[in-house]
């Protein structure tokens, strides 16, 4: 009997490790030991980490990085915006580095606080790894 591997159109379960290229964590599922459940094939994640997992067989390990376009993409300028300050309330008061929730058209959006003056709010909508690059450390737990 053969050994089921990765291809193009699996389900798995695996523990994801992400540090950032200065060896400063980015996040994990071994945190909470809550393996991440990936989908192959249906554009959740880039093809460049999808390429990665390909033949791996439950319990492999592997360590890889992808550039910033291939991880969680580029810093996109029209993601960044400039929100009147007085649309903030005493309650909601930005600080820099926080993440708040804004309502959008599709629903609810998380955005960080980039800068706050007298004015405006600077809130970026990029995904906060945006422009990095991510070092990964998989384990498959599970082919579903």
């Amino acid at each position: 009997m053969s050994e089921v591997t990765v291809s193009e159109n699996s389900s798995l379960l695996m523990h994801i490790t992400m540090t950032l290229s200065d060896g400063s964590a980015a996040d994990s599922t071994k945190v909470n030991n809550k393996p991440a459940r990936v989908n192959l094939g249906d554009s959740s994640i880039s093809p460049a980490f999808e390429q990665q997992l390909l033949g791996l067989k439950q319990g492999d390990e592997k360590e890889f990085t992808l550039e910033a376009k291939d991880a969680f993409g580029e810093v996109n300028p029209e993601n960044i915006h400039y929100v009147d300050r007085q649309r903030f309330t005493a309650e909601t008061l930005p600080e820099v580095g926080a993440i708040m929730t804004f309502t959008a058209p599709g629903g609810e959006i998380p955005g960080v606080i980039r800068e706050v003056n007298d004015l405006a709010v600077t809130v970026d909508f990029n995904h906060p790894l945006a422009g990095q690059t991510i070092n990964f450390a998989v384990e498959v737990v599970e082919i579903l």
